[in-house]
């Protein structure tokens, strides 16, 4: 008898493909979801995840030692604006092994407001190779902070939006230290002058992106900025004291400018972006929304002069006429992108015109645009076929015949808003024939029923965030349908959908990755709903449950025990008590923003120990302004000093409570 030889066993998928292959499949992987998915393969799959990442965003501090030095190696980008209670003693004890910062090349401290000199100058020492730094909303940063800054030699990008106490003294000091800088943002330091700006034009010889969005600077500044040579992007949103004078420095013949944004600039008018035009013939991106200034022929003609470079443009607010919309049409017909938000005098013939010539367009805005029907849809379903992002809120007179329409011509849609439109099932029937759709906004079509939800369920399977605002007429079972079929889902917004119940809920636990949930005045939902939630959905960073007037300590405490990823949360106007929230804010250690405005069973002193058992780890507050005076002046200037912000709102106190002394 012939002997058998027993089947070898198969080889594991890791014996087959390389630690190399591996890693170049991971470049064709985006989604932060299915590189998680990979990584749990097996062993092999999460080494090589781990050896390919290169950027990190940490949710507490304390486990970063070992991220940076066992688990991924390679890591250049660290972003902490997430960590709570980050200040400079914590910093400077994560930078303790300098080892493992010394490859980083970017680093994001974006709101850590608790970050002051010393951990800036810490971390600039750990990182001598350092070559971005983003230190927006840091109020409390100033000039000694940028001196700080002004030790990264090899910085090329820093942006230090809104930190209020930089003045061109700070400015100075990082323009003279940072030598190679080429991307700036300072939008909204307020004590910055043209003195500034012209001592960082001539010692950056390199700049190439700044933002200088609502300073108080003139021409001045732009007679300084007209001298850089590889200059690209210029951004002065809000700028009131820049003219068509400042703007016609830029006409200097270097030709490098590709980007500018003069929107809300009360004092620029079309001849003064006409003569940036005359200078900058490689002018990509224009945007001059909300400027006071009428859309000039003479304007219009000066667009022919960038028709093969300009893709993007926007005029949101300004008055366009039909004849001025097919003149761009035919000046500009390698547009991407046309801003018309809130425009008046745009009809359906000038959209039309502008659709038949810019056949390439992949994001029209016309949103308030009240005068627009079917017409314009058709036009844009006949011509636009690319098109990936429409945005049409409270344009009424659209009807599902024209949707129809869209869902066939252009059925790469990708963003679709039909804010305040007054659709029906019907169109969302058609709408959904658009399996790309990622990004869908319903709010205020009180139309929509659970049937329209059913049609979003079984179509649209790649849908990440959906706004349901005051659909009144959505139920539990609409939900059930989502949950089927939506499994990708981010961001869901059901406030006032007053059907809504703890079943409902109940559906919505199964969305593994939803991160943000907005739940505001639905009176039905109770703490066993939001339990649901709570246990269900691990990935939930953000949560509004303003006037759940059933949700009560029970939710909180579910939310303490399950939501350990939390960040943002609003329980205003909900029946919770001092034992609630001091459970809360003393267990959710990655909370940052809360607001607890009218808490009727919460009494100053049930507060004041619920904001001390936080350990001022919060960066954002929401209170009633007569708690100013009731709460302990010790714990505000504690809050205030570790860099949380506290929003004072005029609105009556619920309830009488003594001051603490």
């Amino acid at each position: 008898m012939k002997s058998t030889t027993p089947p070898s066993s198969p080889k594991s998928i890791a014996a087959v493909l390389s630690v190399d292959l591996l890693v170049q499949i991971l470049n064709h992987i985006a989604g932060s979801g299915d590189r998680k998915s990979f990584r749990l393969v097996c062993r092999a799959f999460l080494l090589a995840e781990s050896s390919h990442r290169r950027s990190l965003r940490p949710l507490r501090l304390e486990s970063l030692p070992a991220l940076l030095g066992c688990r991924y190696p390679s890591i250049e980008s660290l972003d902490l604006s997430v960590c709570p209670s980050l200040d400079d003693v914590s910093l400077a004890a994560a930078i303790a092994d300098r080892s493992y910062w010394q490859k980083l090349r970017r680093v994001v401290l974006a709101r850590a407001s608790g970050v002051g000199w010393k951990g800036i100058e810490a971390l600039v020492a750990a990182c001598p190779s350092i070559q971005a730094i983003d230190l927006s909303h840091c109020c409390g940063v100033s000039d000694r902070e940028a001196a700080a800054l002004a030790k990264a030699r090899e910085l090329r990008e820093l942006r230090i939006d809104k930190c209020l106490g930089v003045t061109d003294v700070g400015l100075a000091m990082v323009a003279v230290g940072c030598g190679r800088l080429e991307r700036l943002g300072i939008k909204w330091c307020m004590e910055i002058t043209d003195i500034g700006i012209d001592l960082l034009v001539k010692k950056c010889s390199n700049l190439r992106v700044l933002d200088l969005s609502y300073l108080k600077v003139t021409k001045n500044s732009l007679r300084s900025i007209s001298s850089l040579e590889k200059f690209e992007a210029l951004t002065i949103v809000g700028c009131r004291f820049i003219d068509d004078e400042g703007l016609a420095f830029l006409n200097n013949g270097r030709n490098s400018l590709q980007r500018i944004d003069i929107s809300r600039c009360e004092n620029v008018t079309w001849l003064g972006i006409a003569s940036v035009i005359e200078g900058h013939r490689n002018l990509q991106m224009i945007s001059m929304g909300d400027c006071r200034t009428e859309v000039a022929p003479p304007f219009l003609s000066q667009l022919s002069l960038i028709n093969t470079t300009l893709n993007m443009l926007k005029l949101d607010g300004l008055e366009v006429s039909d004849a001025n919309l097919q003149k761009i049409g035919s000046n500009c017909k390698n547009l991407l992108e046309i801003g018309l938000s809130k425009c008046r005098g745009v009809t359906d013939e000038g959209i039309s015109e502008l659709a038949s010539n810019c056949i390439g367009l992949r994001t029209i805005d016309l949103t308030c645009c009240h005068l627009l029907t079917d017409k314009t849809l058709v036009a844009i379903a006949n011509h636009c076929n690319d098109l990936t992002c429409l945005r049409l809120e409270a344009c009424s007179l659209m009807t599902e015949n024209g949707f129809a329409q869209i869902a066939t011509g252009s059925s790469q849609l990708q963003v679709i808003d039909l804010t305040d439109c007054n659709i029906n099932d019907i169109a969302l029937q058609h709408l959904t024939k658009c399996s790309e759709l990622k990004v869908l906004k319903l709010g205020f079509c009180a139309k929509v029923t659970s049937k329209g939800l059913a049609c979003i369920g079984s179509n649209c399977k790649n849908l990440e965030e959906l706004d349901l605002y005051r659909c009144v007429e959505i139920d539990d079972s609409g939900l059930s349908f989502l949950a089927d079929g939506c499994k990708k889902l981010k961001k869901l917004n059901l406030c006032y959908c007053i059907q809504i119940t703890n079943q409902g809920l109940l559906h919505l636990s199964y969305f593994e990755g939803l991160s943000d949930l907005e739940l505001r005045g639905l009176v039905n939902v109770t703490a066993a709903g939001i339990t649901s939630i709570a246990s269900g959905c691990k990935s939930l960073v953000e949560l509004d449950l303003k006037g759940c007037s059933s949700v009560d300590d029970a939710a909180l405490f579910a939310l303490s025990r399950y939501s350990q990823n939390l960040r943002q949360l609003n329980i205003s106007n909900c029946p919770v008590s001092s034992l609630g929230l001091c459970k809360l804010l003393g267990t959710l250690r990655c909370l940052q923003d809360v607001k607890v405005v009218q808490l009727s069973g919460v009494s100053v002193e049930g507060l004041e120990f619920a904001l001390r058992a936080s350990r001022c780890k919060l960066k954002k507050l929401k209170l009633v302004v007569a708690l100013r005076k009731l709460l302990s002046p010790g714990l505000l200037q504690m809050l205030q000093a570790r860099g949380c912000r506290i929003r004072w709102v005029d609105k009556p106190l619920l309830f009488n409570f003594f001051p603490i002394a």
